[in-house]
């Protein structure tokens, strides 16, 4: 079982709820805060590429960065012809980020950096993203909290749309710090209207805010603030979700 082979196919249908253009909006009122050194923004881990696609139309140039060439597909052709310039997308892990030149501002969205389990690699992810900030660049992410994936262990979850259905089940490893998700999903093919079948196993390590500042320190980012769930207040005891922001320093005159 591979993360997102086969749920690329029906991602978007099964979360419907996500409200890009929210999350936007919440990106945006951190890019304002203080000017960025330009308008040319990495979407690391970008999935499918909705959100991507959200910040394009709102006049970035966007990169979408993202392992898993099934939802880099479904990204390409979410993206075609989006004006007023087409994103351009990678098929790369975090820790081998390579980009072709300097971004101005990396997002990393929906507890993608959980989706790291291993504390090395992830160190290496937030290296790569500070090498290619510009000074002064922004790097926004939210992570799921401990709290909130040891609260997941032992459940059960179904989602279903007219053409999928998604059975999960979560364990929670207090040794490992790793929360697994065990998919079975159903997805239907309209061409034949058969119903195929496939699993796929899902992995999120839980990291606590003063693991991912201190990397954030190695790796050499400067003013690190923590807000509570598309909030600009700071995390609350029990937060199941909680942003960062982190920023290049700027160069002095």
């Amino acid at each position: 079982m591979s993360s997102y082979s086969f749920l690329a196919g029906c991602y978007d249908g099964l979360t419907y709820d996500v409200d890009y253009a929210a999350w936007a909006d919440y990106i945006e009122a951190h890019f304002s805060k203080a000017p960025l050194p330009g308008r040319t923004v990495l979407d690391l881990a970008c999935g499918t590429g909705s959100l991507t696609r959200e910040l394009a139309l709102r006049g970035y140039e966007m990169i979408g960065a993202d392992q898993s060439p099934e939802m880099l597909a479904q990204a390409a052709e979410k993206n075609r012809g989006v004006a007023p310039v087409e994103p351009m997308f990678l098929c790369q892990p975090m820790e081998r980020l390579d980009l072709y030149g300097t971004i101005d501002a990396c997002v990393c969205c929906l507890d993608s950096v959980n989706y790291v389990t291993d504390p090395k690699k992830l160190a290496r992810a937030f290296q790569r993203v500070h090498l290619f900030l510009m000074p002064g660049g922004l790097f926004l992410f939210d992570i799921n909290t401990p709290e909130k994936l040891e609260g997941l262990d032992g459940q059960v979850f179904l989602d279903e749309t007219e053409d999928a259905y998604c059975v999960w089940r979560a364990e929670f490893s207090k040794r490992g710090r790793v929360c697994s998700y065990f998919m079975d999903i159903f997805r239907l093919d309209r061409e034949t209207g058969q119903w195929d079948r496939g699993e796929e196993l899902h992995r999120e390590r839980a990291y606590t805010v003063a693991q991912l500042t201190a990397m954030l320190e190695e790796a050499g980012f400067q003013d690190i603030r923590t807000y509570g769930e598309l909030t600009t207040r700071p995390p609350k005891p029990g937060e199941q979700r909680i942003f960062f922001t982190a920023r290049k320093e700027a160069q002095t005159v």
